[in-house]
């Protein structure tokens, strides 16, 4: 069968940036499901997407589906024919409806049943026929929130379309698509080459375009931007910051890039370099550069889509553009120091944090209070972790923070540093906040670490007391990420204190306030203790380790870390699937027969393999016990692993539930302290193998 290459292109008004690599990637999955239900073969489609167009290669198609044979089921072949072999009326019903007539039936074997049936010849469509459709399918199914209808066009798109082009080597596909006649005229720049472009094969795409100044590849574009930017920053010893949904979005903006380095005031480098970066960034789509020590330097690149005969004045153009911005940035910043950030309590007594837990200075004054008690925990001094939680909240009533929200604690350590406060209370300002996100940086400050463990425990316990948990849908607090924010402080921190500790001096904070403090404390050390699952699962722990632990139920979470870690380096020994099933074995054992109190009597010893390990158990003890009480539970657990072969040798030779009581009450008892041993970490019979 003969191939083809084929070429679409819609041609639009310009897309929306922030979503063309979406709307690019799902026509080039649309289409190719289309294809493949329509029984097309091909070899490959590369997807193209512009500021005015989005486009499709389908390298290698099949011109037309494969013929086919339809299978349609009769009567039983036992009903079809009378005994002298003539047509029933069922057969005569069948046949007429399929219009056929006798020496067309054919017949096939269903089950123990042989089945008369029609096989009709289909004739496969031809690529011409199925195109089309496929296409306006795959338009049809972008994920578009909202749609236009332009003009008197019936059909809808994300934004009014201009032309189609839909060609087949060198032949114009008949078509219509979007109420668009398909043709091989497209467009090149609209500035640059606005005049109509004529594509006489499908394979010249790429090239006429760009002859027209557009790059229709993405990646190709992308790739062009990179290498200017680069190549500006280091003409200036600078690095770009590049975030790449700003990347994606300035590459979605242009047909051809042509990156220009401006440069603004010395001066507003005193401003908060965050402020100016994200105005930067949000509001005009440039590249910000800083140096080696991540410093901003005063410059920017922005990104053109014009080869200009005189980029100067893009250049002059950009710099006027984006110097009243930086102007209201630093207006902001000399207004806010005006007034020191101590005195900006009285505003956060009129802000209010939860109508029943009070304003943002009641939530101050208790982080405060908490933070104190944190401090011998998280080895913070105690006035720095006071003065830092009363300053914490207070920067939310500057102008900087009103204007790029952003900046809430970032604005605090800028202005505790210029009112001279030490830089632990300065830093820990802007490291209340962390971690953001799962896998954000931790506070580096012991104050830091304390006060953004005390925002997070006091919003927790407030919102549990007042009865306002989260449920599957709603979780205005945030708290489940919360949550996780604060066993990530107390682990990693390496902090030995237990979740109902934690909660405890959260309560005495609240002291009043909060009625049932036994409920309270019993919910929010619940639901903290529910989280460890999504913690461990993120960072790829398998569910049954993370159970394995939960069975025990330990109290800190460092020390359920350690267990797990340790768990998760057993798992992987050659050793672990033996004992794990062995515990299991045990498990169910005394699950039907508890362990009679007292020691194993050494004299009941009969069988060589219960002697064996006797001796075993005997000699691990106590090299084990030590490193229980250490906590180091990834030796224990290596070191416990040496009892597979004397366990595996025991259940081969011995018969625990023996007729004499006293050697089964001795076995018994060597069994519970073999699971004892184990049960000291996790209890490894939950681990599957």
């Amino acid at each position: 069968m003969s191939k083809h290459t084929v070429l679409f292109e819609l041609g639009c008004e310009e897309l929306p940036p922030k979503s063309l690599k979406k709307l690019r990637d799902a026509l080039h999955a649309e289409t190719v499901k289309g294809l493949k239900d329509a029984g097309l073969a091909f070899d490959s489609i590369e997807a193209y997407a512009a500021p005015r167009r989005l486009a499709l290669k389908i390298v290698n198609v099949d011109a037309a589906q494969a013929d086919t044979q339809k299978r349609f089921d009769g009567p039983a072949k036992q009903a079809a024919f009378d005994n002298e072999g003539n047509p029933t009326k069922a057969l005569e019903g069948f046949m007429r409806g399929q219009g056929i007539t006798v020496d067309q039936v054919s017949t096939f074997q269903a089950g123990k049943v042989e089945k008369v049936c029609y096989l009709k010849d289909v004739k496969g469509q031809s690529l011409d026929v199925l195109l089309p459709q496929i296409l306006q399918n795959a338009l049809d199914n972008l994920p578009i929130a909202k749609r236009m209808r332009s003009a008197a066009s019936r059909t809808e798109f994300v934004r009014p379309v201009k032309w189609v082009v839909l060609l087949k080597d060198n032949d114009v596909v008949d078509a219509t698509i979007q109420d668009h006649k398909a043709g091989n005229v497209t467009y090149g720049h609209r500035f640059h080459a606005p005049e109509a472009i004529t594509l006489t094969h499908a394979d010249e795409y790429l090239a006429k375009l760009k002859a027209a100044h557009v790059v229709a590849s993405f990646e190709e574009r992308q790739a062009i931007i990179d290498q200017q930017v680069k190549t500006l920053a280091d003409e200036v010893n600078a690095i770009a910051i590049v975030p790449s949904d700003l990347r994606d979005e300035v590459t979605a903006l242009v047909e051809w890039p042509v990156a220009l380095r401006a440069s603004f005031e010395e001066r507003f480098l005193a401003v908060p370099q965050e402020a100016l970066i994200t105005t930067m960034q949000d509001n005009q789509k440039y590249f910000c550069l800083v140096n080696a020590d991540n410093k901003l330097q005063p410059y920017f690149i922005t990104v053109s889509n014009i080869e200009s005969k005189d980029p100067t004045q893009i250049i002059e153009g950009n710099e006027k553009v984006v110097r009243p911005r930086l102007s209201d940035a630093e207006f902001f910043f000399l207004q806010d120091q005006k007034q020191p950030l101590a005195s900006r309590k009285e505003k956060l007594a009129n802000m209010v944090f939860q109508a029943e837990l009070g304003t943002l200075w009641d939530k101050s004054t208790r982080i405060a209070k908490l933070a104190v008690a944190l401090a011998p925990i998280t080895g913070a001094k105690a006035e720095d972790a006071e003065k830092a939680a009363l300053l914490a909240k207070c920067d939310l009533t500057s102008e900087l923070v009103g204007e790029f929200p952003e900046l809430q604690g970032i604005a605090g350590t800028y202005y505790a540093r210029l009112e001279g406060e030490n830089a632990e209370v300065a830093e820990s300002l802007g490291e209340q906040y962390l971690p953001k996100f799962a896998g954000d940086v931790l506070p580096k400050t012991k104050t830091g670490t304390t006060i953004a463990l005390a925002d997070r425990l006091d919003t927790l316990t407030g919102i549990f007391g007042i009865g306002q948990a989260p449920t599957g849908s709603k979780d205005p607090f945030a708290l489940r990420r919360s949550a996780i924010g604060i066993l990530r402080l107390v682990t990693e921190n390496e902090l030995d204190v237990s979740i109902e500790d934690l909660i405890k001096l959260a309560l005495a904070a609240y002291g009043d306030v909060l009625k049932d403090h036994d409920k309270t404390l019993a919910d929010a050390v619940a639901f903290l203790e529910g989280r460890y699952r999504a913690k461990y699962e993120d960072q790829g722990v398998a569910v049954d380790v993370i159970q394995a632990v939960q069975a025990l139920s330990p109290k800190s979470p460092l020390d359920f870390d350690k267990r797990v870690n340790a768990v998760n380096h057993f798992r992987a020994l050659p050793e672990a699937a033996a004992l794990a099933a062995a515990n299991k074995r045990v498990a169910n054992i005394l699950a039907k027969e508890a362990a009679p109190e007292g020691a194993v009597v050494e004299a009941n010893l009969v069988e060589d393999a219960e002697k064996a390990l006797f001796a075993e158990l005997a000699k691990i003890t106590p090299v084990v016990e030590p490193l229980f009480a250490a906590k180091d539970y990834t030796a224990a657990l290596s070191a416990l692993a040496a009892l597979r072969a004397p366990v595996d040798a025991f259940f081969d030779g011995v018969m625990v539930m023996a007729d004499d009581a006293d050697l089964k009450a001795n076995r018994l008892r060597m069994l519970a302290q073999l699971r004892d041993l184990f049960t000291k970490v996790a209890d490894i019979s939950v681990l599957q193998h």
